[in-house]
């Protein structure tokens, strides 16, 4: 679909995204409030249609206190720690959401058998709270947890998704990322360096729970990593949540081909953008190549596209 077809509060919204808004109000009352037995919205297409802007739109003009908005990353790390903590996903939920109407969780994902199980679960404590649940996604539900291996023990869930929630494509012809304004904060004051070299270094930084990974530099507010120390290494989503809170500039060096690394590290370079991109933090990335060739010929990882139309938003310089 393609076109503009309304102004949203200074924003123009092509057909998908206007689609996908009338949609969202359908989820309210007439008093701006979230209908507890409404079905909620699963809203998916390629990365930069726009999925995240309206969503976050829509949950600004909700006009209720019960209400919460996540990045998906970020919630599941506290989810995962809570329910640790407490022994109860039941208690974990109650402590991170209280007496929530709506939740909004942005890209929504599911990539590991052992996260499927314990969002199963979740989602389950969810749908019993008649919580209004909307989500944003890289994929349809059918394509959550795409790994063959453990796709199938995924279906039971994916089916209880579609019984809750309506699904729509959000996905324009348009990557917006590709024609953004560039600024000159946040994620998008970093660079992007064609240089693969991976420099050396040791320094041991702690990231909880007494568990450590090597650096290459660090000060009071800024750290470098190769690719090697912080993706090739079993850390976490978590791991860099944790990491963001104490530094706020960020590089990572020698980052390879993802086609000549094994899955797990590629798919820890997609938490680590996803992270430091929620968070906004300025982030120089040192790559082998351009974000569409480093990621090239990886297909078992569809949230790659969206990493490298992040990566793909930032300054192309030439390394020191």
């Amino acid at each position: 679909m393609t076109g503009v077809a309304m102004t949203f509060n200074a924003v123009t919204l092509d057909a998908d995204q206007q689609a996908a808004l009338s949609a969202l109000t359908a989820l309210l009352d007439r008093h701006g409030r979230a209908r507890r037995k409404q079905r909620g919205l699963y809203l998916h297409g390629r990365p930069g249609r726009g999925k995240t802007m309206v969503m976050d739109r829509f949950f600004a003009d909700v006009r209720t206190a019960g209400k919460r908005r996540f990045h998906f990353h970020t919630f599941f790390a506290a989810l995962h720690e809570r329910t640790h903590a407490t022994g109860s996903i039941e208690t974990a939920v109650s402590e991170l959401l209280g007496d929530t109407e709506l939740v909004c969780f942005d890209e929504f994902h599911v990539n590991d058998i052992g996260d499927g199980m314990l969002i199963a679960r979740m989602l389950d404590v969810l749908f019993a709270r008649k919580i209004v649940l909307v989500v944003t996604s890289n994929q349809p539900p059918q394509g959550l947890l795409p790994n063959p291996l453990f796709h199938d023990r995924f279906v039971p869930t994916i089916e209880r998704i579609l019984s809750h929630v309506d699904v729509l494509s959000l996905d324009g012809p348009l990557d917006y990322r590709t024609i953004g304004t560039q600024r000159d904060s946040g994620f998008l004051a970093g660079h992007y360096l064609l240089d693969e070299t991976a420099r050396p270094g040791t320094l041991c930084v702690e990231i909880g729970n007494g568990r450590t990974v090597f650096a290459t530099e660090a000060t009071d507010d800024a750290v470098a990593f190769t690719f090697e120390q912080l993706c090739g290494t079993p850390t976490s989503a978590a791991d860099y949540l944790r990491l963001t809170a104490r530094f706020k500039r960020w590089t990572l060096r020698g980052v390879p081909l993802l086609r000549d690394v094994p899955l797990d590290h590629a798919m820890r370079l997609v938490n680590l953008i996803d992270v430091l991109y929620d968070a906004d933090l300025p982030t120089t990335i040192a790559a082998a190549a351009l974000p569409k060739e480093l990621i090239a010929d990886v297909h078992a990882l569809p949230d790659l596209a969206r990493t490298a139309s992040r990566l793909g938003e930032l300054k192309v310089g030439v390394s020191n």
